[in-house]
């Protein structure tokens, strides 16, 4: 499994390009802003061909890049339904932002529970909402990997306080995870890697 993680100013955003190793099949996770070029950059690398962009979430530092991405190589990008507009109209959701963002079209829709993979790899979506409505994790259950988004950080949760934010809806998300195990490795939206078993505390 290929991980690299690009850090998008001007929030300390992750960005992550996901390959297979046998396949050389890829996605990419949450293109936030100046990640394009670097992206790219380590697609050639890596020599991976990429099948789409996958969003955590729509919030803006998420999403800035997604469609130069798509408009300039063609990639769908797949949303949970409830974030999608927010893709389309950046800023609709409420959240105020000085910064130019392109709108783009989803062309699918992440439900709970859809199984996806990139290559050999398999992974599940999880519907996580409370910082956003549609907020979502990928889970890859034989690699014991969870890219978690804005749902839980290293040593935090998510924000709740945010227009179309729950923070009922956020708990329940938490208590979901409880399920994996420690060693679970969490790749989260911001900040550094961590394992499941030091963030108990919040679920």
């Amino acid at each position: 499994m290929i991980i690299e993680k690009v850090i998008a100013p001007p929030y300390a955003t992750n960005a992550y390009l996901i390959g297979c190793e046998k396949s050389l099949k890829a996605i990419v996770i949450d293109p936030g802003f100046q990640t394009k070029e670097k992206l790219l950059n380590l697609i050639e690398k890596h020599q991976l061909t990429v099948e789409g962009i996958y969003l955590t979430h729509s919030h803006f530092d998420h999403i800035a890049d997604a469609a130069k991405l798509k408009n300039e190589k063609g990639w769908p990008i797949y949303v949970h339904k409830e974030d999608a507009g927010n893709v389309l109209h950046p800023g609709s959701d409420g959240i105020p932002f000085n910064f130019d963002i392109e709108g783009a079209d989803v062309d699918s829709y992440l439900e709970d529970g859809d199984e996806k993979f990139i290559g050999e790899l398999r992974f599940l979506v999880l519907h996580t909402p409370g910082h956003s409505p549609g907020g979502v994790c990928f889970y890859f259950p034989n690699e014991l990997v969870l890219f978690s988004g804005d749902t839980l950080f290293k040593g935090t949760y998510g924000r709740t306080d945010l227009p179309r934010s729950d923070a009922n809806k956020m708990k329940a998300s938490l208590e979901k995870l409880k399920k994996f195990p420690d060693e679970l490795l969490v790749y989260p939206g911001h900040a550094s890697i961590t394992k499941l078993g030091r963030e108990r505390t919040w679920l």
